[in-house]
């Protein structure tokens, strides 16, 4: 439920955000000077670079950022067809960087409810464990 709010308040802010223009400060006797806003993309799906190293900081960064993808996937079909071929690679493309013993599935992409599954697979091994996963569901309450 708190990823799908965090998913909801993410495309809310993409709809209603206005871009940002340079706003002119009065400074003494009428000068004018223009004040350069920091500008950041709003299909971005994290602001700065990701080195994620073990499976606790996975667990902890990587549900916000995945909401994100799954975001922008609903809205955006370059990107999902990007995430569908490699998710991985587009992950790194756009920042985010998993530890070598992890990997990263899109399930379900032609469906209303996309899901991405993280494996971690430990050395000499042919197991895959699953470290978490994100999927959209909708919910109805009163």
């Amino acid at each position: 439920m708190i990823y799908f709010k965090l998913l909801f308040r993410y495309i809310v802010n993409l709809i209603m955000k206005k871009k940002q223009q340079n706003l002119p400060a009065k400074t003494k006797q009428n000068e004018v000077i223009t004040v350069n806003q920091e500008k950041t993309k709003t299909l971005d799906i994290t602001n700065k670079l990701h080195h994620l190293k073990n499976r606790s900081e996975v667990r902890k960064f990587l549900p916000d950022i995945l909401g994100r993808v799954l975001a922008r996937i609903w809205i955006d079909s370059k990107f999902k067809e990007e995430f569908e071929q490699d998710p991985q690679k587009t992950l790194e493309f756009n920042g985010v960087y998993l530890p070598e013993d992890m990997s990263i599935e899109f399930q379900k992409p032609n469906s209303d409810r996309p899901r991405i599954v993280v494996y971690e697979q430990r050395p000499n091994s042919k197991f895959r464990l699953r470290v978490l996963y994100l999927q959209l569901i909708m919910m109805a309450g009163r």
